[in-house]
């Protein structure tokens, strides 16, 4: 079993930076495809970004691309996702994803097998 716990979540004023990260616990040897998907009130859940096991690929959703950054410390078995020029539209509850058996987990959820508990991130206009 991996446990994946997110944190950085906070409020913040439009225009600002947040930086969360996901801690993986438990069976951690080696590492894991991450991912990190977002779920804001009465929409579903969408992709956010991914990086490779290694870290040497990573995607991001047109959204978020030249304002969000996703990077791992493979030592540390930690994921973060470095936000700037944050909008309102980026409120939402963000989670932490990991495949354990995949090297790229990509843009789609059911490539992850484990998922974190999530944390809110709220963008004041």
């Amino acid at each position: 079993q991996v446990q994946l716990v997110e944190s950085g979540g906070g409020l913040v004023q439009a225009g600002g930076s947040l930086r969360l990260s996901c801690a993986a616990s438990g069976r951690t040897f080696g590492n894991y495809a991450r991912g990190w998907f977002r779920q804001a009130p009465g929409k579903e859940r969408e992709f956010v970004a991914a990086i490779s096991r290694s870290g040497d690929y990573t995607e991001y959703a047109d959204s978020v691309k030249g304002r969000f950054t996703i990077s791992s410390d493979n030592a540390k078995s930690t994921v973060y996702l470095q936000m700037n020029s944050l909008k309102p539209e980026d409120t939402a509850v963000y989670y932490c994803a990991a495949s354990t058996s995949s090297y790229y987990g990509g843009s789609h959820s059911v490539n992850y097998n484990y998922w974190g508990q999530g944390t809110q991130v709220t963008v004041s206009s």
